[in-house]
């Protein structure tokens, strides 16, 4: 039996990137999937297409994930469509890198809202329901700045260290419920984001990593796989690093 078989995931934010990596990986072990990002455009429906092709039920929800409202409608229409949410994969974020002396308030507000406020949003949203389904495994993707902190990422870094304490937090209180909460702390991975930095950026990056090289998306997938299903029965409250050693 596959790992995942008939459940349901709603992961944020998964139309590219790593999003998409683990929305491919728990299709693969039999995951229904509910993904959302802003826009149903060509790659959101490439992505749905590419998830279908494995057999499961997939369907697109076009989601601003940091409205608080938008987030309990459009939760709401996913445990219609598919009778249950399982697993949430708190996905969706951006980056408005700059040196906090040239920092805006715009653009210190915009990270903290898509980063951390979707996570309040979405976790508000689902719980009700894996309440009363007295399970759920709820994932966050936090990052090694959020524990270690970036020059210019102020705002950044301080988005993922809130979804640390927020992740901590809301794991005592619903693990009475059968509810699981873990965050995940990416390094260095190579998705469309890093892979325009210079050449000479990214091997400064490999030779600061013990395992000399950036991680993949599916390197993330595969941590996420593990939170999502039985195979981590009894871990709540965690932060796994998926970073190469980079932070230790």
């Amino acid at each position: 039996m596959k790992l995942l078989e008939n459940k349901t995931a709603l992961i944020t934010g998964a139309a590219r990137g790593i999003g998409k990596s683990i929305a491919m990986r728990f299709a693969q072990e039999g995951c229904n999937i509910a993904f959302t990002d802003l826009q149903y455009n060509d790659v959101a429906k490439a992505t749905e297409s590419e998830l279908a092709a494995l057999g499961v039920k997939v369907k697109f929800y076009a989601s601003n994930a940091a409205n608080y409202e938008e987030t309990l409608t459009t939760v709401d229409q996913i445990a219609t469509d598919f009778g249950s949410i399982d697993i949430l994969v708190n996905n969706a974020g951006i980056t408005k890198d700059t040196a906090l002396k040239r920092m805006t308030e715009d653009q210190w507000d915009a990270v903290i809202s898509v980063n951390l406020k979707s996570v309040f949003n979405f976790t508000k949203a689902v719980q009700p329901i894996m309440w009363r389904q007295n399970s759920g495994s709820i994932i966050s993707m936090s990052s090694v700045v959020g524990i270690s902190g970036n020059a210019n990422q102020c705002n950044y870094s301080a988005s993922k260290a809130g979804i640390i304490g927020f992740t901590k937090s809301a794991a005592k209180e619903m693990g009475v419920r059968n509810i699981r909460c873990n965050a995940i702390a990416p390094g260095f991975i190579i998705t469309d984001m890093t892979a325009v930095l210079p050449e000479e950026v990214k091997q400064e990056w490999n030779a600061r990593i013990p395992l000399r090289r950036g991680g993949t998306p599916e390197d993330v997938a595969n941590v996420a796989l593990f939170l999502a299903s039985d195979l981590s029965s009894y871990v709540s409250g965690q932060v796994i690093h998926c970073c190469g050693g980079m932070n230790t």
